[in-house]
């Protein structure tokens, strides 16, 4: 049998109208006495208003860009002069993931609020960390899952439209990269049953209310599809690799990823348009160029990136693409947990995505 390390959720979980009035209360009820939220700027402008600060004995520190880890330690020095018993990471995928690695360097719960809805960030105990110049370094799983995740959608509602469909594309990804690991299995433990149903979960109701959810966002407008698409994304997304654990995690998706981070052109890309984008890739390394097909007209309705222009790559396409091979094929990269993942393999596969792209695009417009 196949040993697991399950973690399957948080301690609490709330997703309605008014959840930071709920985060409140537990917070007095675990008599907590003085917190450290870690936000960014538009974050911070959008749930200020929604967390009573000063009741709570909070401080506030702004984060300075990427999840590093002299970062982490700025920090966990300013935790520790302030004497905080608890960490609050208010804002995106980056902040939270500064949260989850501080609180994890200075050994504190820590709460989660999400502002947007583009990662499982929220849920999962895992930071994704890069280096001083934004290229993507490595993961680090913690012990510790989040003691809560608040969710108030009417926050999720007033983010940028770009990020939720980024969050759609990064959530997508969760089928085909649980579903390749796990493939080989031949008894499946449960947890790891529980971790494919989250992860088929996530590609079918995305597909079915994705751009149903995008339009709300648009129109400012909190439906039960937006609702559903948000909790997909944070509670689904994360069950994957809660309950899955290395079979639940990361593929060729998110390789690809990590390697179009080398190229700058990239940099202001969102981490799920470039998971997005990976999955097109992991499917061309499989020679699933059918599933290709029935996903991009999806992606060309959501506007998610099919190819390297559509990532900004507008020249030396050839130069791009082996930089990106060679980074995303490294040693301990989770592409080689599939096959073919050599740095030829993905190299061809890049090249014969971006000529059946551009074909199937020409088909599209009769040109």
């Amino acid at each position: 049998m196949q040993t697991l390390q399950v973690q399957g959720a948080p301690n609490l979980y709330v997703c309605e109208s008014g959840a930071l009035k709920k985060m409140a209360v537990f917070i007095k009820q675990q008599n907590f006495s003085k917190g450290l939220i870690i936000h960014g700027e538009k974050s911070w402008q959008v749930a200020k208003n929604y967390v009573d600060s000063v009741s709570l004995h909070t401080e506030q520190v702004k984060y300075r860009g990427d999840c590093t880890k002299q970062e982490v330690e700025r920090i966990s020095q300013v935790a520790k002069k302030s004497q905080v018993d608890y960490i609050v990471g208010v804002g995106g995928g980056k902040i939270i993931d500064l949260a989850k690695a501080t609180a994890h360097n200075i050994q504190l719960p820590y709460i989660v609020v999400p502002t947007l809805a583009s990662n499982c960030a929220p849920w999962t105990p895992l930071s994704v960390f890069y280096d001083e110049e934004g290229a993507f370094t490595h993961y680090e799983m913690f012990p510790q899952n989040a003691f809560m995740v608040a969710v108030d959608p009417q926050i999720i509602i007033d983010s940028p439209k770009s990020y939720l469909r980024a969050g759609i594309g990064d959530t997508i990804a969760k089928w085909y990269e649980a579903a390749v690991l796990a493939e080989g299995l031949e008894h499946k433990p449960l947890a790891v049953d529980v971790s494919l149903h989250a992860a088929r979960l996530c590609r079918d109701v995305l597909i079915q209310d994705g751009a149903s959810a995008m339009e709300a966002l648009a129109n400012q407008t909190v439906t039960p599809a937006f609702v559903k698409v948000m909790e997909t994304i944070i509670m689904a997304g994360g069950m994957v690799g809660g309950f899955g654990d290395r079979y639940g995690r990361i593929a060729g998706a998110h390789s690809i990823h990590n390697g179009l981070t080398v190229l700058s052109e990239t940099h202001d890309i969102l981490h799920g348009d470039k998971v997005a984008y990976g999955i097109l890739v992991q499917l061309a390394l499989e020679d699933r160029f059918d599933e290709i097909e029935k996903l991009l007209s999806y992606y060309e309705e959501l506007q998610l990136p099919a190819s390297l222009t559509d990532l900004n790559i507008l020249t030396q396409l050839e130069v791009a693409c082996a930089k990106v091979a060679k980074a995303a094929t490294k040693q301990g990269e989770s592409i080689h947990f599939m096959e073919p993942s050599s740095e030829k393999a993905v190299l061809i596969a890049m090249k014969e995505l971006e000529t059946f792209v551009l074909n199937k695009r020409s088909d599209y417009t009769g040109l």
